[in-house]
């Protein structure tokens, strides 16, 4: 008898050998692998009325890059962020925009608040019953387990009325911040054997507020923490329809599914190292190019080992330089303009300047490095993963919580792109797929 490892080993064989499709045949059909084409330009699958990101100008019919926009329903992010008082929470403020199209005033703003704050608390017992059960590092998987469970106490999940799916998504917006933090409360004190202390949101508190209230022992937070992470949730909320995980929420919502199960695929999509962890490989790398540099301030000694990371000589080996280059932008990424402005100011709150340093020093050489090598004409540029988990990290969240924290934010992208396929079509998403299979004789 085979053991199960040789089983398996025969297995995986048969399949590499069976499911392999020679790359020549995607040229000779005309097929773009991952949906986008040589030069990177995505197949249109649909139309949206959520978002706008451009990266590029058309100047006498050619494409020119440009800096990059992100729009939220005909509003520049940027603008809307510099909108917001000094110590103004706007998360829920850009969550209704977002979900209802236009900008609330005083009174729906209002309105919209007390909604969440009454949707926010999780059943009783839900928290020693599920979440406390079988916690783990892949907080994405526990938050995912929580949703799908959270259906067995909705009582009208199988209306499908707009009005019940609009009830359904403002519901888990309200509860993701609750359901990250105490899956990672749980996992810290089961695996970690840490303290257990569990502090309930307030619907007073903005997410950033109510996040950084639950994760520490004493609940408390300067005005400048919460700010920082209220900019980065409104940064990572939404990013157009054709990111992995929100088509994935397009693709199951088409189906006719649940509220519950498509959020809950689109956490699977999200918890995918090439979409939602970028970040904790940049803090990995800025850590290892800390440690093997003398002189940090040094652009001959940096460059240098920059060089032997895009030689797969150091670092993971992989030759990427984490947190550089973006599948849209080109010249810059607004929401890593945006994040920036944010971090140097937290950075000197928390005594961390010198560390910022080397930051700006890796943005300002890597890109033109990394031209070099690729011959690339259009441009390389930071993207928002590059600040967003040293960030993080100066927050005191854990890299257990990163990709969870992307989540508390695109939760709302999600819900708006969810109820837009509802209220724009009836039909499934069902892409074409076309066979090259061989039929064997006999």
């Amino acid at each position: 008898m085979k053991t199960m490892n040789e089983y398996m080993s025969g297995l995986e064989c048969a399949c590499r050998e069976n499911d392999f499709i020679d790359r020549r045949l995607y040229d000779e059909y005309d097929i773009n692998q991952g949906l986008r084409d040589e030069k990177g330009n995505g197949v249109l699958t649909g139309l949206t009325n959520i978002s706008l990101i451009k990266s590029y100008e058309v100047t006498n019919g050619a494409k020119e890059p440009c800096d990059g926009e992100l729009w939220y329903r005909g509003h520049r992010v940027e603008d809307l962020i510099n909108s917001l008082g000094k110590d103004e929470m706007g998360y829920e403020k850009i969550a209704y925009l977002l979900l209802v199209g236009d900008l609330p005033d005083e009174k729906q703003f209002a309105e919209f608040r007390s909604a969440i704050g009454m949707l926010m608390p999780l059943p009783t017992n839900f928290t020693r019953d599920v979440i406390m059960k079988a916690p783990t590092d892949d907080i994405m998987n526990t938050m995912t387990r929580s949703i799908l469970t959270l259906a067995s106490y909705d009582r009208d999940l199988k209306k499908t009325s707009l009005e019940n799916n609009i009830r359904q998504c403002l519901q888990l917006i309200s509860r993701f911040p609750t359901l990250a933090v105490y899956a990672y409360n749980a996992y810290n004190h089961y695996q970690n054997l840490e303290s257990m202390f569990i502090h309930y949101p307030d619907p007073n508190l903005s997410p950033a507020e109510n996040i950084l209230t639950m994760l520490r022992p004493d609940k408390k937070y300067t005005k400048t923490e919460a700010k920082v992470l209220d900019t980065a949730l409104i940064l990572h909320m939404e990013h157009g329809g054709g990111n992995n995980s929100t088509f994935t929420t397009r693709v199951v919502t088409s189906s006719g599914s649940d509220t519950y199960s498509t959020m809950a695929a689109a956490m699977c999509s999200l918890k995918g190292p090439k979409h939602g962890g970028a970040n904790i490989k940049v803090m990995d790398m800025m850590a290892d190019i800390s440690k093997n540099i003398n002189d940090v301030e040094d652009d001959e000694e940096v460059s240098a080992y920059l060089e032997k990371i895009l030689d797969k000589e150091t670092f993971d080996h992989k030759g990427l330089i984490y947190g550089m280059g973006h599948a849209v932008y080109t010249l810059s990424d607004p929401r890593e303009r945006v994040l920036k402005s944010y971090v140097k100011q937290l950075a000197a709150e928390k005594g961390r300047t010198d560390e910022f340093r080397l930051y700006e020093q890796t943005e300002r050489l890597a890109p033109q490095l990394i031209m070099n090598r690729k011959h690339n004409r259009s441009g390389v540029c930071p993207n928002v993963d590059f600040y967003s988990g040293f960030v993080y990290d100066m927050l005191g969240i854990p890299k257990e919580l990163y990709t969870a924290i992307f989540a508390v934010a695109r939760i709302v992208g999600w819900s708006a792109h969810r109820i837009e396929e509802i209220v724009c079509t009836d039909k499934i998403i069902r892409p074409a797929y076309m066979s090259v299979m061989k039929k064997k004789e006999g």
